[in-house]
């Protein structure tokens, strides 16, 4: 049924930020070369400006595209997916689908695509787009080690990837997928903090951004768990703990777990 990396093609349905992130990051790590990506997207504009920048194909509808990629990445918003899926549902019987889209569990790619169909379920996040996505990966029936391991090539050229049953999809979305906004709001509150106290907005911002990126990294390099980290910075009687104190006191630890799960229901409830 499928063919190995650099001789198939892949069909974007849907040319947003996200299949955008995901085009750059295949032509990148020379995954795929530009004549093997189609894309199509009502704005003709979105269009020409991938053609222009990377120089993938385009076509006119979406059918179209997708007769032309034995890999298929849906990418549109959830409110138009059931639409979409009904075009396009007859032509995906024989082709690897990976769907994007937030809250639409796999169950319904394959009540209008058919039982047949090849699908797998992936939510990547925003900073897809500067390298360093996370994405999780759920795999539908019969889908087979090659068809997961270029998924997992594809995503993995924009970041790092898990593989999760697709019963926490939703949790993924509310914490990984919501989760870089949460984050923005953070920055931008700490930079807020320092201007309060004295700093100009640049030399805040910059000090906020570089803290949050420099403290995931210490997460993700050193395995230890984040009270570890937290502790370590914070000394007895010191600025730390009494800027700690007062984030408890302010429920910041409750908010943020509120945060996560008002937005995996909200995603449980676009997927019905």
């Amino acid at each position: 049924m499928f063919s190995p990396a650099l001789t198939h093609t892949i069909a974007f349905v849907g040319g947003g930020r996200m299949a955008e992130a995901l085009i750059s990051g295949v032509l990148s790590s020379k995954c795929y070369k530009a004549e093997q990506i189609h894309v199509a997207d009502p704005d003709t504009a979105r269009l020409d400006h991938l053609t222009k920048r990377y120089g993938v194909q385009v076509g006119r509808t979406n059918h179209e595209v997708v007769a032309s990629g034995e890999v298929v990445v849906l990418a549109v918003k959830p409110q138009v997916t059931a639409d979409v899926l009904k075009e396009i549902g007859g032509v995906l019987a024989k082709r690897l689908v990976i769907s994007v889209v937030a809250g639409i569990p796999l169950r319904r790619i394959l009540e209008t695509c058919g039982a047949q169909t090849h699908a797998i379920r992936a939510m990547p996040n925003t900073p897809a787009m500067v390298g360093e996505g996370m994405t999780a990966l759920a795999t539908g029936p019969g889908v087979e080690a090659q068809e997961i391991a270029c998924a997992r090539q594809i995503f993995e050229s924009v970041g790092r990837v898990v593989s999760v049953d697709e019963r926490v999809m939703d949790a993924v979305t509310g914490l990984s997928g919501s989760g870089p906004a949460y984050v923005f709001l953070m920055i931008e509150a700490m930079a807020d903090g320092g201007v309060k106290m004295g700093l100009s907005r640049e030399t805040a911002g910059l000090l906020a951004a570089q803290t949050v990126l420099g403290a995931a990294r210490m997460v993700l390099e050193t395995g230890q768990h984040p009270a570890q980290l937290k502790d370590q910075v914070a000394s007895p009687s010191g600025t730390t703990m009494a800027g700690l104190h007062r984030l408890e006191q302010g429920g910041l630890r409750g908010l943020l777990i509120d945060a996560v799960e008002a937005a995996t229901k909200r995603s449980q409830e676009l997927g019905g």
